[in-house]
């Protein structure tokens, strides 16, 4: 994509606002960063700037704090976790946009880093109000942004910022992101497979037109095969259903026919009396499934196929669980598939996570080394497979 990076800085002795994104989850108890991957995954950013003698001012948003200072949503937590990483002090700001805040801007030296406290305690950031922008603009003389996942919002440090700058760049995890979810998108390798699972058809419908002129076939599971089942008449029990959008479903299992791309739906479904550990459970074909009972995974012969064709793949996409991974007994299907998609790497492959709940489940399998990429930003990296413009990236390439 047509976006200056932050090797096309010269920062020495320049105040750098980064938009960072550190929205990371905290402990309950005592408040500390229970996950740091979104910290770690700044990092270089950070130190490619500190090593170039830079005057670093990070931004970042916490939690949902509504426009009002909450302090359970303060950076404290985030400021003591990257002191820790980065090996040196990190000054935080009480404020964004008080005279305090200027002055500590002011007084930064080379190779030196300030936090500012979280940008939404401010209405005015996911508002993009212009005053607020401004007041932000005027602490810095260039502009990284590195927040992928919030890259999808026209909020003042987003879009705001670089706009009245009249500079802004890609940070290195921005670039990564936008390397694998657009760059090598729009020429992948073949055979080419999208893996698209999770609660909804509505959710993912505009991922598959996006994708479908682009993928040699695309591998669907998780709760919206029911409403796909639905629009081929077949029973399904009790399991999640989109009523207004079983029409969208044959519309979509047509469209397939007519442009010649495969969909490959499961063939055997695992069925549950209730969706909670330890109820009883029972692997059927999916024109058999029971009046009453659940489907809360893909079954063992669909877990066979989709991982035989994942291995004859070179380059594959996945967005959404196959099943109610959350719940042990029923994660097997996500879990293989992610071993599966996991295994191309070592072969040549190329295998992208856009991010979401399919991230947390390579997570909670312990799998993130073996893929080329996990995305941070859930709803960025969807709407990016969508085909939409993000915000935050338009205002690079026009700044």
């Amino acid at each position: 994509m047509p976006v200056k990076t932050i090797r096309d800085l010269k920062p020495a002795g320049k105040r750098v606002l980064v938009r960072v994104d550190f929205n990371v989850p905290l402990d309950k108890a005592t408040g500390a960063v229970t996950d740091d991957l979104r910290i770690r995954a700044a990092l270089p950013t950070i130190r490619f700037l500190l090593e170039n003698n830079a005057r670093v001012i990070l931004m970042s948003h916490l939690g949902r704090p509504d426009g009002e200072r909450d302090d359970k949503y303060s950076l404290r937590p985030v400021q003591k976790r990257l002191a820790e990483l980065l090996g040196q002090p990190v000054a935080l700001s009480h404020d964004c946009d008080s005279a305090d805040t200027r002055r500590m801007a002011d007084e930064l030296e080379d190779g030196q880093v300030l936090l500012l406290e979280n940008l939404r305690f401010h209405a005015g950031e996911t508002k993009n109000n212009p005053d607020f922008a401004k007041a932000l603009a005027s602490l810095g003389e260039l502009y990284v942004n590195d927040a992928f996942g919030t890259a999808h919002r026209a909020h003042a440090s987003t879009e705001g910022i670089p706009r009245l700058l009249g500079k802004g760049v890609a940070g290195f995890l921005m670039e990564k992101e936008l390397q694998f979810l657009a760059d090598e998108l729009a020429a992948p390798k073949r055979p080419f497979l999208a893996v698209l699972g999770g609660a909804k058809v509505s959710g993912k419908i505009d991922v598959i037109t996006n994708l479908l002129d682009k993928v040699d076939a695309v591998l669907v599971g998780g709760g919206m095969i029911f409403t796909f089942f639905k629009a081929m008449g077949l029973e399904i029990g009790a399991s999640l259903l989109e009523e207004d959008r079983i029409q969208l479903a044959a519309d979509t299992l047509e469209l397939f026919q007519k442009k010649g791309v495969e969909l490959l739906l499961p063939v055997d479904v695992l069925v549950a009396e209730k969706v909670e550990a330890g109820a009883a459970t029972r692997i059927v074909d999916r024109e058999e499934m029971p009046a009453g009972w659940i489907g809360v995974d893909i079954g063992p012969r669909t877990r066979e196929l989709f991982a035989a064709r994942i291995d004859a793949a070179a380059m594959a996409v996945w967005n959404g669980p196959m099943g109610v991974f959350e719940i042990e007994d029923f994660a097997a299907g996500t879990k293989d598939v992610a071993r599966a998609l996991g295994g191309m790497r070592g072969r040549g492959g190329l295998s992208i996570v856009g991010g979401g709940d399919s991230a947390a489940a390579v997570k909670a399998f312990g799998l993130e080394d073996r893929f080329s990429h996990i995305s941070t930003g859930g709803g960025a990296s969807l709407e990016l497979l969508e085909g939409r413009a993000l915000p935050g990236v338009v205002a690079l390439e026009q700044s």
